[in-house]
């Protein structure tokens, strides 16, 4: 056991993906160096380190899935793959020097707040303990993978797993393989998969709007460009970005411009598919952008091949041989994968927080999770989440929404570490008033629209997105405000 009580460090930051690593540049950057990132895992990442599956790539424009500060000079495609954005996320810990405040191999149990000493007790499964003035929680909200507890899954005689555990050890060739799901990760690994799998079956629970993906592969010529005038590259990001927040426009209800997407799935269907049944099946029967609007150029194509087929009958049991669907029909495979997505309501993680009178941050949430801009939450003071509640995007890059939170959050940690006896608690009512604001305007957009998705709880109650552009949320997040937290008397310094 190793314990660690003797230095109050200013920040910890849970996590060293896209949303950690962003986190720790940012206090670099701001000349905040007394700070650790605990990661569970032996490698930087996240999901870029977790989701290995082949094909696995990201569907927003790599040049504005990176940070303003630390281009992406050296990407090789549009829509970069794997392998390349968790290269990318090393070179930030080079560039920053973030190794040092790294602690991999290392699962935090517990988080809890000391009224006394006015700081965060963060506790590891191997018994460690740090004290530190703030905590960052940046664990994202795809990180528990979520499968389904159908009747009879332990009978299943072949070989099972979820597509983020990828199983590169069994070799899919001539395999009979089931794909239990076909949104954002299947559109991936199908086509991969299809190319050598005997038969291959996709189970769809709903149809999903689909755009053209149209990759681009950057030449020699373009890269070094990039890397010798970056300048070119950022007006080619900056024309990107505006695409993508005009494009907001088509997760608004009954709109021309949700009119226009629909025109383009619907295009992009039939010019890619023949067979009448088969486009009948793969029309979405919802609002555009209800749930994440995607983007293949080789999906369609896969589903038309003679060793695939699409089966839109709900599952109803695993048996040892494969699986039963609602039409009493039995399908045999050899191995299962679930494309089942994440617990992405989970935002916590599966740790225990605990903030003033000891409460929970699962009791103060319960099924609705809400925050202050997505990042602080009443009760839980010098707690700040980095892509909480709220601050997904459906139109463009995430990483925009994250690095306006990291320096938000930059300003935070350095209003503490001036005064030991500072406390940012936000005020309840800034809490309630954002929300009620947040949830009035999703009234408005696909994302609050009758369909099944993971946006939302089981109430129907949008709790993953903004229900806004990314302009308006930089603009809201653009400077700490004091008034929005509650003016505390001061006690002495933490001890």
């Amino acid at each position: 056991m190793s314990t660690k009580t003797d230095h109050i460090y200013s920040a910890i930051i849970i996590g060293a993906g896209f949303g950690g690593l962003g986190q720790g540049a940012q206090f670099v950057q701001a000349g905040i160096e007394d700070f650790l990132i605990i990661e569970r895992g032996l490698d930087v990442g996240g999901v870029w380190r977790e989701n290995t599956y082949p094909g696995a790539a990201c569907d927003t424009q790599a040049l504005v899935y990176c940070y303003s500060y630390f281009l992406n000079l050296k990407v090789s495609r549009m829509f970069a793959g794997q392998e390349e954005l968790q290269g990318y996320l090393r070179s930030m810990v080079e560039e920053f020097g973030l190794g040092k405040h790294i602690h991999f191999g290392q699962n935090i149990t517990a988080a809890e707040w000391d009224e006394e000493r006015r700081l965060w007790k963060v506790s590891t499964a191997d018994g460690s303990i740090f004290l530190t003035r703030s905590v960052v929680g940046a664990w994202g909200q795809l990180n528990e993978p979520n499968i389904p507890n159908f009747p009879g899954t332990e009978t299943f005689k072949g070989e099972v797993f979820h597509s983020s555990k990828w199983r590169h050890d069994l070799d899919l060739t001539g395999k009979r393989v089931a794909s239990i799901g076909s949104a954002a990760t299947a559109v991936q690994y199908v086509p991969e998969v299809a190319k050598v799998a005997a038969k291959l079956t996709v189970f769809q629970r709903s149809a999903n709007y689909i755009l053209p993906r149209d990759q681009y592969v950057f030449s020699e010529e373009e890269s070094k460009r990039f890397q010798e005038d970056p300048e070119t590259y950022r007006q080619l990001r900056q024309e990107i970005h505006e695409f993508r927040e005009a494009g907001f426009e088509r997760t608004r209800r009954h709109t021309a411009a949700s009119e226009e997407g629909v025109e383009l799935a619907r295009q992009h269907l039939e010019a890619q598919v023949s067979d009448p049944e088969l486009r009948v099946k793969l029309t979405p029967d919802y609002d555009f952008g209800c749930k994440r609007i995607l983007r293949s150029d080789d999906f369609y194509p896969a589903l038309t091949r003679e060793n695939v087929e699409l089966v839109t009958e709900g599952i109803t049991e695993i048996t040892p041989t494969g699986l039963r669907t609602a039409d009493g029909a039995d399908h045999e495979f050899d191995v299962i994968i679930y494309a089942t997505g994440f617990k992405s309501h989970a935002f916590m993680g599966s740790m225990r927080v605990s903030g003033r009178e000891g409460i929970s941050l699962n009791e103060r949430w319960g099924n609705a999770p809400e925050a202050y801009l997505g990042i602080t939450v009443d009760s839980f003071p010098n707690f700040f989440l980095v892509y909480g509640p709220n601050t997904n995007l459906n139109h463009n890059s995430v990483v925009s929404m994250l690095e306006a939170q990291h320096r938000y959050i930059a300003q935070a940690v350095q209003y503490l570490a001036a005064e030991e006896s500072r406390v940012l608690d936000v005020d309840p009512e800034v809490v309630r008033k954002f929300n009620d604001e947040v949830q009035e305007e999703l009234q408005n957009s696909a994302f609050s629209s009758e369909c099944s998705s993971w946006y939302k709880n089981e109430d129907g109650r949008v709790i993953n997105n903004w229900s806004g552009t990314v302009e308006e949320y930089r603009t809201q997040t653009h400077e700490l405000k004091l008034d929005d937290y509650l003016q505390l008397a001061e006690s002495g310094p933490a001890k």
